[in-house]
């Protein structure tokens, strides 16, 4: 209910979440994350796929262990065939093919997914989302869809706030609920 309508032009790309060092790997019988790599270090965690309409709001979601590909979060767009154009990093390429509505982006191409970005980075921001701690699945299904719901509805309340801004400009920072102060 809280997701957002897709628009022509889509974006998805996945963000990687760590749950434990690679030190503690096979600690625990109850252990979701697997190993992976993430900018070229090695983490135990899990892979967060969002796709995003044009103005930065989460369409559709998926997760899965960080030691899978990109091309496992298909099924994400698979539902919007015939709806939209899904802009994807070269990541969600399979020798399979892709869907039909996915087009596969050379870096520095298609500024339209720069929105990732600004997403991924309020997400680590705002809702510290680089590290969690939840150990089962079926938590981490609640954080993420907590979160998805809760990024929504912020960006639609800081349009509410300040109708006179741009439609794609992004901020949730002023939500933020960090106990940090400022001097």
């Amino acid at each position: 209910m809280l997701l957002a309508e897709p628009t022509f032009f889509t974006v998805i790309d996945s963000y990687p979440i760590e749950l434990l060092f690679p030190i503690r790997e096979g600690r625990s019988k109850q252990q979701v994350g697997k190993k992976g790599r993430d900018k070229g270090r090695w983490s135990i965690g899990i892979k967060f796929c969002v796709l995003l309409n044009d103005l930065g709001r989460v369409v559709n979601w998926a997760w899965d262990t960080m030691n899978v590909n990109d091309k496992r979060f298909h099924t994400v767009v698979e539902p919007f065939i015939g709806q939209t154009i899904e802009l994807a990093d070269f990541g969600f390429r399979d020798k399979n093919g892709v869907p039909e509505n996915m087009k596969i982006c050379k870096k520095g191409t298609w500024d339209e997914r720069m929105c990732v970005e600004t997403v991924f980075s309020m997400l680590t921001m705002v809702c510290d989302l680089k590290r969690i701690r939840h150990r089962l699945s079926a938590y981490i299904q609640m954080r993420l869809a907590y979160v998805v719901a809760m990024f929504n509805i912020l960006l639609n309340l800081f349009h509410q706030r300040y109708p006179q801004a741009n439609p794609f400009k992004m901020s949730i920072a002023e939500f933020s609920l960090s106990t940090s102060t400022s001097g």
